[in-house]
């Protein structure tokens, strides 16, 4: 089977296609034949050497590239319950150093990685759904903000920043999207209360809004202190990329999310999909041998969705973001 993998860290071209053996599930593992793979920010960090250059991967042969999946139960090792093959499903892959990643004809993961699909979308669109909603979820339990709380939602027309939007007006809170002004009435349509334009003094542009600063910020765009000198003393601020949290200036709380896989609650944001709570949004789709045009696309910026790999499409269609 094919699997996208790195042997060397580098540019987009340091990404192959190789054969491998298809993976065997071993105990509580199912593996699923994969219909649709996101590409993530992560995956270039990978691929370039980024999270290896700052200690967390070790590197030791072949990497597998891809965290994220939609795809179909083929087979289930022994002592699995809640799944059987043919079964859709969803799953993260949250192992950097993992031989096989999300972005392969067939990957192997733990049961408890993985959860039924959202039934209302394609899988293109379900395979953006466990890193980013997954993130998102996570990011707002470390801020422990009580409803009626204002939220500060950097990069909020991203990918990241919408699922965190939606989630956050279902927790009750009220936001303060941060997004180019182009994206004012999309950020409005995922739930943003308040809107700032993306500025240099962004501090001083969201305590006109909010005077005094927000009770938190999601930092989806990694701007890192100057999203922080938004929030007020002793507020709390999430960073999503590693290395990427600021100092916790005037008593604030700062945490980095590191992801973890969860079924159980990654089934509970499928369900949020199925109800029309959640929106996943594909900014393109491409056939999996168009992998490296994906981390080219992705580095030029921009998108309002995520791009996602089929292991078996033709040429590559857009989608609107």
């Amino acid at each position: 089977m094919k699997a996208v993998v790195v042997r060397r860290f580098g540019g987009p071209e340091a990404l192959e296609i190789l054969d491998v053996p298809v993976p065997e599930p071993a105990a509580g593992q199912v593996r699923i034949r994969v219909e649709a793979a996101a590409v993530n920010p992560v995956d270039v960090a990978t691929r370039a050497g980024w999270l290896a250059a700052s200690g967390l991967m070790a590197v030791n042969g072949e990497v597998g590239i891809g965290w994220d999946l939609a795809g179909v139960i083929d087979s289930t090792g022994p002592d699995v319950r809640g799944f059987k093959t043919g079964q859709t499903v969803i799953g993260l892959r949250d192992l950097l150093t993992a031989p096989i990643g999300a972005q392969a004809e067939q990957v192997v993961l733990d049961a408890d990685a993985v959860a039924q699909a959202p039934r209302t979308v394609s899988p293109v669109e379900a395979s953006t759904l466990p890193l980013n909603g997954l993130t998102a979820a996570q990011s707002l339990d470390l801020l422990a903000l009580e409803p009626g709380q204002w939220l500060l939602v950097t990069g909020a027309a991203g990918a990241l920043g919408g699922y965190v939007l939606e989630l956050a007006r279902l927790r009750g809170l009220r936001t303060v999207a941060v997004a180019a002004t182009a994206d004012e009435e999309l950020v409005g349509r995922l739930g943003a209360d308040e809107f700032v334009a993306r500025t240099a003094k962004l501090g001083a542009a969201v305590r006109q809004v909010l005077p005094g600063g927000a009770d938190g910020a999601i930092d989806a765009a990694v701007i890192g202190v100057a999203a922080l000198d938004a929030v007020r003393n002793g507020g709390s601020f999430v960073a999503v990329a590693a290395g990427a949290a600021p100092p916790p200036l005037r008593g604030t709380r700062v945490h980095n999310v590191w992801i973890r896989s969860d079924g159980p609650r990654l089934a509970e944001l499928a369900a949020l999909v199925d109800a029309g709570r959640l929106t996943p949004r594909v900014a393109s789709i491409r056939p999996l041998d168009q992998v490296a045009d994906a981390h080219e696309r992705m580095a030029a910026g921009g998108l309002r969705g995520r791009m996602v790999l089929q292991p078996d499409a033709g040429d590559g269609a857009a989608c609107s973001s």
